[in-house]
């Protein structure tokens, strides 16, 4: 059985910064892409960062988010930092039961129950 857990999330001010971390069970990392996304009130869950050998991060986030893995300890993580009020938002980890990634929520076949991420003003 598959199972992925978020955590770190929390309330920071503007300009802070977050590391999330998803620990992985039942795949390993070597065998599956996979991806961060996050969902705000009313909006659509969107693609935030994928990785398979390499990282690849939304042009929303470049230059602030950083996507890296762990694969003896089977975790991911997102490092994100000068956060802006608008990343506030649940963040969930997904991972696809092939080695790809990809910016399209579909093609993921695991997710986590997200943690959510609020940035004020």
């Amino acid at each position: 059985q598959v199972q992925l857990v978020e955590s770190g999330g929390q309330l920071v001010q503007a300009g802070g910064s977050l590391r999330l971390s998803c620990a992985v069970s039942g795949r390993t990392l070597s065998s599956s892409g996979m991806g961060w996304f996050r969902q705000a009130p009313g909006k659509e869950r969107e693609f935030v960062a994928a990785i398979t050998r390499s990282g690849v991060i939304a042009d929303s986030v470049k230059g602030r988010f950083t996507i890296s893995k762990d694969n003896a300890k089977n975790m991911v993580y997102l490092q994100m930092n000068s956060l802006k009020p608008e990343d506030t938002a649940v963040y969930y980890c997904a991972a696809a039961a092939k080695f790809v990634w990809s910016s399209s929520r579909y093609d993921y076949d695991y997710w986590g129950q997200g943690t959510q991420v609020t940035v004020s003003s």
